[in-house]
């Protein structure tokens, strides 16, 4: 067992030693454009990558936001479980995160899809949507091709399969975005 522990903590710090950095560089100067011109953060996943978008919507829209002049507007558009079931219900799992970008989403806002396969109906939907719709799209996807990575502006890929570790990378790049403005509330402004 801890030979397996040993050889998962090493595939983890590979994994993190994998984040493109300059790609989380830009990921923040995204972020400062959407806080310098008022736009709406969207950001969305299935599973573990739900609850990293939840995450990240509070880690920015409060503990960020707490640091700043300014306050970014972040949603998190796997948060409201009766809308997203009955829009799941009345149309098709593939529309839930697509009905509500229609419903809030202006041209220049920002929509940030998380997704190890790259390949999830309803953020590939979402996505498509968004880049039609002239928002700038970001995509946190796993290591093998995807529609994500064709469809986004912005691709931070980890160079991995496995969901836990992807997830946690994911996961460190978010916390990078928001610590950005928590430790550096100047460049906020």
């Amino acid at each position: 067992m801890n030979e397996w522990i040993r050889g998962y903590l090493r595939a983890q710090a590979a994994a993190h030693a994998a984040i493109p950095i300059e790609g989380v560089a830009r990921l923040i100067e995204f972020l400062q454009e959407a806080l310098r011109h008022d736009r709406q953060v969207f950001v969305f996943g299935n599973g573990g990558s739900a609850a990293s978008a939840a995450h990240f919507a509070t880690d920015l829209g409060k503990g960020a936001s707490d640091r700043l002049a300014r306050r970014f507007r972040v949603m998190a558009l796997t948060d409201n479980l009766s809308w997203l079931t009955a829009l799941a219900n009345d149309y098709a799992y593939e529309e839930v995160f697509v009905r509500p970008l229609q419903n809030f989403a202006r041209p220049h806002d920002l929509a940030i899809a998380l997704s190890v396969s790259g390949n999830s109906p309803n953020c590939v939907r979402a996505l498509e949507w968004a880049r039609d719709h002239q928002l700038r799209t970001v995509a946190l996807v796993g290591g093998r091709p995807c529609r994500l990575a064709e469809l986004a502006d912005l691709v931070l890929a980890i160079p991995d399969t496995h969901y836990g570790r992807v997830e946690d990378a994911h996961m460190t790049i978010l916390h990078l975005a928001c610590y950005a403005f928590m430790e550096h509330p100047e460049w906020g402004a």
